[in-house]
């Protein structure tokens, strides 16, 4: 009994370790996998998106790369989270194509990520941080331009808009120009090329178009954000 008892305390040592390897092997492996984006959307389902989860499993794949406390307290706020996500809805209605809504979606996350990155590990330059004051304000005025014109009835101006909307891109491309590539620079040029596209815009802001209640939505959370001091 007293063998037998040994080499059954024996096994179980062996499969623990054996068991541990294991899991430390694959959590390894876990991190070295390049992120899957298809993977991330079709595990919810084609019809389900949200942006917080992608917003998610793109931190986990940048902070497998940087070691950074503030990066790990980064994750893009609720209201945030839920704009995005009406977003997404109008932009499928618009383009009639889920893979492409998806697209744009998964670009703003990855570049307001990376630039959320460089700001809260302080990467840019004094005359940058010049840039992102300038960003904010533009972005400020955008959000109440945005807003005004769906609660002032007869107001809104899709050129109007579109111009904010650019001035934006260019700022932001000012902003990054030293720190991101050329490909994030592409992702830049293909989010705003497409909010800033009127015929979107008259999409959007259609009185009695399908996409009403997103814009509702998007406005309130645009309020909150505004109202938090965010925007």
């Amino acid at each position: 009994m007293f063998h037998l008892s040994k080499k059954y305390e024996s096994l179980r040592s062996v499969l623990s370790y054996c068991s541990i390897s294991v899991k430390r092997h694959y959590d390894r492996s876990n991190l070295q996998k390049p992120f899957n984006w298809r993977l991330a959307y079709s595990f919810r389902g084609p019809h389900v998106f949200s942006s917080k989860s992608l917003a998610l499993q793109a931190q986990k794949k940048i902070l497998s790369k940087i070691a950074s406390k503030t990066v790990a307290n980064m994750l893009i706020d609720d209201t945030s989270s839920e704009i995005f996500d009406e977003l997404y809805k109008v932009t499928e209605e618009h383009t009639h194509n889920k893979k492409e809504a998806h697209k744009i979606m998964k670009d703003v996350i990855k570049v307001a990520i990376k630039i959320g990155i460089l700001y809260r590990n302080k990467q840019f330059s004094q005359e940058e941080v010049v840039i992102v004051e300038k960003l904010r304000k533009k972005l400020n005025q955008t959000a109440m331009t945005m807003v005004s014109f769906y609660e002032v009835e007869y107001t809104f101006d899709t050129n109007v808009l579109s111009k904010l909307l650019h001035e934006c891109k260019d700022l932001v491309h000012e902003l990054v120009q030293r720190h991101l590539t050329p490909r994030t620079h592409g992702r830049i040029n293909h989010v705003f090329n497409h909010f800033a596209d009127v015929e979107f815009l008259s999409t959007l802001y259609s009185p009695h178009g399908n996409c009403r209640p997103n814009l509702k939505r998007i406005c309130e959370g645009i309020n909150k954000l505004l109202d938090d001091k965010i925007l």
